[in-house]
């Protein structure tokens, strides 16, 4: 009889196991999807205001194209300055590489054909972004 009493508590254990492992691993997942949500509400540079256009800067060896816009954020909030990296190469998509708050006015110098500076923040295209909400 004391082998059948152990076999039961043994699966009565490893219910419980079963149970407190699914629990965490839901409530691991409920927290990285809460966590998506907050990235992709307040910090995804895709969802960028499109403003309206300022100017633009042509890399030397003609590879990129960099495009400046100003966004109006109504009676609240201030001007800001967005940046979006054009490839004149086929086949790429554009993306924001800028995002400046309290600014109006855009000053794009090209200081190398894969180095732009913007307002005077320097970013190595087209790895690197500058964002001031992650400063």
């Amino acid at each position: 009889m004391e082998i059948k009493e152990t076999k039961f508590e043994y699966g009565k254990k490893n219910h419980y196991t079963k149970l407190l492992i699914g629990f965490v691993i839901a409530c691991a997942l409920f927290v990285a999807l809460i966590g998506y949500g907050a990235y992709w509400a307040f910090y995804d540079m895709n969802r960028l205001p499109t403003g309206e256009y300022l100017t633009q800067a042509t890399s030397p060896d003609g590879k990129y194209t960099v495009k400046a816009y100003v966004t109006n954020g109504g009676a609240t909030t201030s001007y800001a300055v967005r940046g979006e990296l054009v490839f004149n190469e086929k086949g790429y998509k554009t993306k924001n590489i800028y995002w400046n708050y309290r600014e109006e006015t855009a000053s794009i110098q090209w200081l190398g054909n894969d180095k732009v500076m913007i307002n005077g923040h320097t970013l190595n295209v087209p790895k690197e972004k500058f964002d001031f909400r992650h400063q």
